[in-house]
């Protein structure tokens, strides 16, 4: 099973890009899914997140209002709408999955909950 994020490139500030996440090998319609972002020389961090069944999502407090996390699960893919972009969102991008989700309604923000990750995506944002 493999996790492919594609997408990511050189942007503007204050423009946009999606990011797609595809499984191959298993679908991923019974797995919450996140996305996380790791910056130059920062630590990994919780980007967004959304239920296997689209019904909850979950943000991070500086993408909440500009970033979009949805789902097509007959596509088996998960996608990160990033709109008005800052230079701070520059990082390599992982979308993650939580195989093991014991949560009823809500999705996890902890990287040590998601068990599958894919290999990343880098998004430059410039000035």
């Amino acid at each position: 099973v493999q996790l492919q994020a594609s997408g990511g490139g050189l942007v503007q500030a204050g423009g946009s890009l999606r990011l797609s996440c595809a499984a191959s090998g298993r679908t991923l319609s019974s797995y919450d899914m996140g996305w996380f972002r790791q910056a130059p020389g920062k630590e990994r961090e919780f980007v967004a997140a959304i239920k296997w069944s689209g019904g909850s999502t979950s943000y991070s407090d500086s993408v909440k209002g500009r970033f979009i996390i949805s789902r097509d699960n007959a596509k088996n893919t998960v996608y990160l709408q990033m709109n008005s972009l800052k230079t701070e969102d520059t990082a390599v991008y992982y979308c993650a999955a939580d195989q093991n989700s014991r949560r009823y309604l809500s999705v996890s923000r902890s990287q040590v909950d998601y068990d599958l990750w894919g290999q990343g995506t880098l998004v430059t944002v410039s000035s």
